[in-house]
């Protein structure tokens, strides 16, 4: 009996058909004589070609500590506990932190534990940039290995890589392996090779896009168009400009807030005279106050500038046209059209008819687009002012004041109001958060606590403090990792709850700060650090 014949037999199963033999027992027996006959009859396959050596990774090797302390980062899985976190550290939430500050020493990954870290990469996208500057060369080259780690290839790599990004960066001179990669390669291939060569070379990128810009899909052309906000300037224009006139509707938003990022465009000049001559100063009141006579049509000019005519649902047309003209306008137009007034006077001044909520959007939009520090710090106002008067996102004009200033609002900000509308204002301070921040964080958390409040409403904040704390207040919070009393109209067991929360906060900076002092080669010495023993370079700003 053929092999066949014997796995139908048993797939169908002997109460449907009488299997060979007559019995089952005789046809496993049967199954085992067949198999045994077909591995001995079959032929070896022809040798594959050998693989390419691994590159050679010059960088220095991880100390051992830091290498093992890394496979403990690698072994843990999020959520693996389930329920309650208790008071121990989660390792997977300090991975990030902990490659970050690797590679600021320029350490490569151990051999042995680049399959681990290129699988949490794959899990996990925010590990992907510095899992692939880790592992570096030899982690693209294994990931050419394994269909699962495709995504290693669409990263960043360095020369000597194979990698797209390595022709970006000057392996052909003649530029042949450019153009071919780009006319021939995937998707993926090419958008990692425009990203290199725009930050290599911003004119030549552009080219290269424009010279098979017609044949491309939208939603290509969507995604090599954003690759332009790195590096834009006004020589992106002109191609700009051609793209206002593509046949995507997306495309066409995208090129428009690109164009509108440069306040000397012309798109950036039409839209203001456009948002000119919907806002102006009211001759009539003596006080001062702005005026709005916002578009009573999209009219084809409009249109071609990307100015949607279709608003959203609930909102208005004349509404929504006017905040997407007034976004797109230079803010440096205003003081000059408004009689010589500051940014912070222009956005004192009362409107009429109701038109602020509209106005500030609009102005806190462009602020955003064109990162106008100017405008984003009037229009975030006092940080002791009502939460709600900040217009738009204030996380977003937030990110866009340097660091520090960034931190003293955040800080003045949670000393007013607390922590219940400050969780998107921490994401965009700086790590490790400077003292005057983390003090206000620490002191509004144990208010919280002493007021006998829910602490699973402060969870997020908390997993952020455990981040981004310097791991330097380790010592100085301990003391409020005791159980509290409870008052007497607080929620049960909080307490408990609180004590335990706080007691992974302290076990997690104090495992930061020794994540940091097994990074350092020279943590006895403390010759890297100035003589300063490991315990005192563990207190000094790092990624972690």
């Amino acid at each position: 009996m053929n092999w066949g014949d014997l796995v139908g037999a048993a797939l169908l199963g002997a109460e449907r058909r009488t299997p060979p033999g007559g019995s089952v027992a005789a046809l496993l027996d049967a199954a085992a004589v067949e198999t045994v006959r077909r591995r001995a009859g079959l032929r070896p396959a022809a040798a594959a070609p050998r693989p390419e050596p691994a590159p050679e990774d010059p960088r220095p090797p991880l100390p051992a500590a830091a290498a093992r302390r890394l496979a403990l980062l690698l072994a843990d899985r999020p959520g693996a506990g389930g329920g309650r976190r208790g008071t121990a550290p989660d390792l997977a939430e300090l991975l990030p932190q902990w490659l970050a500050a690797a590679n600021a020493r320029g350490y490569r990954a151990p051999a042995e534990q680049l399959p681990a870290l290129l699988d949490a990469a794959r899990a996990r996208t925010d590990l992907r940039a510095g899992v692939l500057a880790l592992g570096g060369p030899r982690a693209l080259w294994l990931a050419r290995l394994n269909p699962d780690w495709r995504f290693a290839l669409r990263g960043r790599s360095g020369p000597g890589s194979g990698a797209p990004a390595d022709v970006a960066a000057g392996a052909s001179p003649d530029g042949a392996a450019v153009r071919r990669l780009w006319e021939e390669g995937l998707f993926a291939e090419r958008s990692a090779l425009l990203v290199s060569l725009r930050r290599r070379d911003p004119a030549a990128a552009r080219e290269l896009l424009a010279s098979t810009w017609r044949t491309e899909r939208a939603e290509d052309r969507l995604m090599f168009l954003d690759s332009l906000r790195e590096g834009l300037s006004p020589d992106d224009e002109a191609f700009l400009e051609q793209a206002l006139t593509d046949r995507s509707r997306t495309v066409r938003a995208t090129a428009a807030e690109l164009l509108s990022a440069l306040p000397g465009s012309a798109l950036a000049a039409r839209m203001a005279v456009r948002a000119r001559a919907c806002v102006a100063l009211d001759r009539t009141s003596r006080s001062g106050r702005l005026v709005v006579e916002a578009p009573y049509e999209c009219d084809a000019g409009m249109q071609r500038d990307a100015v949607a005519p279709k608003p959203p649902s609930g909102r208005g047309e004349r509404s929504w046209w006017l905040t997407q003209v007034v976004e797109a306008a230079p803010l440096d137009g205003w003081p000059g059209h408004l009689g010589g007034r500051t940014p912070e006077q222009i956005v004192a001044l009362p409107v009429a008819d109701d038109w602020r909520p509209d106005l500030h959007a609009a102005w806190a939009q462009a602020a955003v687009r064109q990162r106008n520090a100017v405008w984003a710090r009037a229009l975030l106002g006092k940080p002791s002012a009502s939460v709600t008067a900040a217009p738009g996102d204030p996380a977003k004009l937030l990110a866009v004041l340097p660091p520090e200033e960034r931190a003293g609002w955040a800080a003045e900000f949670i000393a007013a109001h607390g922590l219940s509308e400050a969780f998107r204002v921490l994401g965009v301070c700086t790590v490790p958060w400077p003292e005057p921040l983390g003090r206000a964080v620490v002191d509004a958390l144990e208010i919280a606590r002493d007021a006998g409040s829910y602490p699973w409403s402060f969870s997020g904040v908390m997993g952020l403090a455990e981040r981004c704390l310097d791991p330097a207040q380790a010592d100085r919070l301990a003391p409020l990792a005791a159980v509290p009393d409870e008052p007497e109209d607080g929620s049960p067991g909080a307490g408990g709850y609180w004590a335990e929360a706080f007691q992974r906060l302290v076990a997690t900076l104090r495992l930061r700060a020794a994540m940091l002092a097994e990074l350092d080669p020279e943590r006895d010495g403390g010759a890297r650090n100035g003589g300063a023993p490991a315990s005192q370079a563990a207190t000094e700003p790092e990624p972690m």
